[in-house]
């Protein structure tokens, strides 16, 4: 049980680590935020991906969502959404994006691999439906990647 809560530990801050490294990318909507990023699964380290099940290699990808809430206090809380999409390179040709849900004590990560394709402009198009009252709100960006052979 410990080496799992550390192992989920490690995805945390693996994850949070590479999405400032990416300018904290995130979309404001209401007192949503919905925080985004898409990283080379290499980056993780084989326990953390052994235990969460996802495939380390060269030329895959990870997308990570999380949805958050603003609290009147100023702090946030995280959301369940759902999340889908799909991932496009420059020859236009669609990859569907298959999202699954990780809970990791106050955090929830929506989590999805893709394939790289080398020094690509990628373009995601997302879908985040974090209030099942309310239309999915789009989430579109691109990203570039670099194989590291």
């Amino acid at each position: 049980m410990l080496r799992r809560l550390m192992i989920g530990a490690a995805l945390v801050g693996t994850l949070f680590a590479t999405a400032a490294a990416h300018a904290e990318q995130f979309v404001s909507v209401g007192d949503y935020e919905i925080h985004y990023s898409a990283v080379n699964s290499s980056f993780l380290t084989p326990e953390v991906a052994q235990a969460n099940n996802l495939q380390r290699s060269a030329n895959r990808g990870l997308v990570n969502v999380s949805v958050r809430e603003r609290q009147e206090d100023g702090s946030t809380r995280p959301v369940n959404a759902s999340v889908q999409g799909q991932v496009s390179g420059l020859t236009g040709v669609q990859e569907p994006l298959s999202f699954r849900t990780v809970h990791d004590g106050d955090a929830t990560y929506h989590l999805a691999p893709f394939t790289m394709r080398e020094d690509e402009s990628m373009r995601f198009e997302l879908s985040v439906r974090y209030d099942r009252n309310a239309a999915p709100e789009p989430v579109n960006f691109i990203q570039r990647f670099y194989i590291d052979r």
